[in-house]
């Protein structure tokens, strides 16, 4: 629908409907002796819309247009002006003739008008009117924002399906395999979508929809984790282990005679205990969840950098000497058969 306000020529057109579509035909009906130029900017119009209409309307009148201190009142515009405003609304907004907003032949969501005003509002801020490249860019944009938001949106009710909050715990490697497939599939997502800017322009916005997707899925591996019983445990697992190693080195030392070290142990001991005590009361209150983050932290890094290395090369050891122990008494059975076969 083009809009015209202030039409001055009620004696060539009509003002409303009828005389807005008679003017629209004259402007845009193509010429033999136009320029190339014109005829195509015509044809393409026609092409870019299903329907076209244009509704004329007359000046709001001198009252409106020369009182600065003019705020809306109805008894300030002119008559002829608020009797074809009338006839406008229900054009434009009565339920039978609301026209679902199509761009690039798909229908557009609420989530894809947000982003089309986002980038709209961006080119609007300054003081002079946007040229018409400036404009098509921020639909382009607008275009492939919608395009991202609809692919993430997908991708993030599939991992609600696979490990959302009502779900169980899964294995981390099950949960990155729903992942890469999830994300395959909206990335094909995006690209099926009808987009505007050409393929250079539509590739940073999927490498900004890849980036996004494993920014969620970071998110969702802590999620993951937390309904893990074992990782929740590691925290008060790990200073536990800290306190008893403490305990028992100081013990040992201080029986040695090295009461330096038994002290210093004594105090590690005591900021394990201390930093155990505040742990179990930040995760029953919930206050000082910062100081809760920092204990979990520090946890992590002597598990990950302390314990766990031990724990694996102990592990190893013993796997090592189980192996050796089963080889050696494997060799002693089958030596002895041999021996007993000999006497025989």
């Amino acid at each position: 629908m083009f809009l015209i306000r202030d039409w001055s020529y009620p004696y060539e057109h009509n003002y409303g409907l009828d005389g807005g579509r008679r003017f629209l035909e004259k402007r845009l009906q193509v010429k033999q002796n136009q320029h190339e130029e014109l005829q195509n900017v015509r044809k393409h119009i026609h092409s870019c819309f299903s329907n076209i209409g244009c509704f004329l309307l007359p000046h709001p009148g001198l009252r409106v247009a020369t009182n600065p201190s003019f705020d809306g009142r109805l008894k300030d515009i002119d008559d002829e002006f608020k009797k074809e405003l009338k006839h406008l609304v229900p054009l434009l907004l009565s339920p039978e003739n609301l026209v679902e907003k199509e761009i690039g032949g798909s229908k557009v969501t609420c989530r894809d008008l947000v982003e089309y005003f986002k980038a709209y509002i961006k080119i609007y801020q300054g003081e002079e009117l946007p040229h018409p490249k400036s404009m098509l860019q921020a639909t382009a944009e607008a275009n492939n924002l919608a395009a991202v938001a609809g692919a993430k949106d997908a991708y993030n009710k599939n991992m609600e399906q696979v490990c959302g909050g009502d779900k169980p715990y899964i294995a981390p490697a099950d949960l990155e395999r729903s992942h890469e497939e999830l994300k395959e599939c909206s990335v094909r997502q995006f690209r099926a979508v009808k987009k505007m800017g050409g393929e250079e322009f539509c590739r940073r916005y999927q490498e900004q929809l890849e980036g996004e997707l494993d920014e969620a899925y970071a998110n969702f591996i802590k999620h993951n984790d937390s309904k893990n019983i074992f990782y929740a445990a590691r925290t008060p697992a790990t200073l536990f282990a800290v306190m008893f190693a403490m305990y028992i080195v100081s013990g040992v030392t201080g029986f040695v005679g090295l009461n330096t070290v038994a002290g210093l142990c004594n105090l590690v001991m005591g900021v394990a205990l201390l930093s155990l005590c505040l742990w179990a009361y930040v995760k029953y209150s919930g206050e000082f969840r910062d100081l809760g983050t920092v204990i979990d932290n520090v946890a992590e890094t002597l598990w990950e950098q302390v314990l766990k290395p031990l724990s694996d090369h102990y592990m190893e050891d013993n796997i090592r000497q189980s192996v050796a122990n089963s080889i050696k008494a494997s060799l002693t059975e089958q030596v002895t058969q041999h021996a007993k076969l000999k006497t025989n």
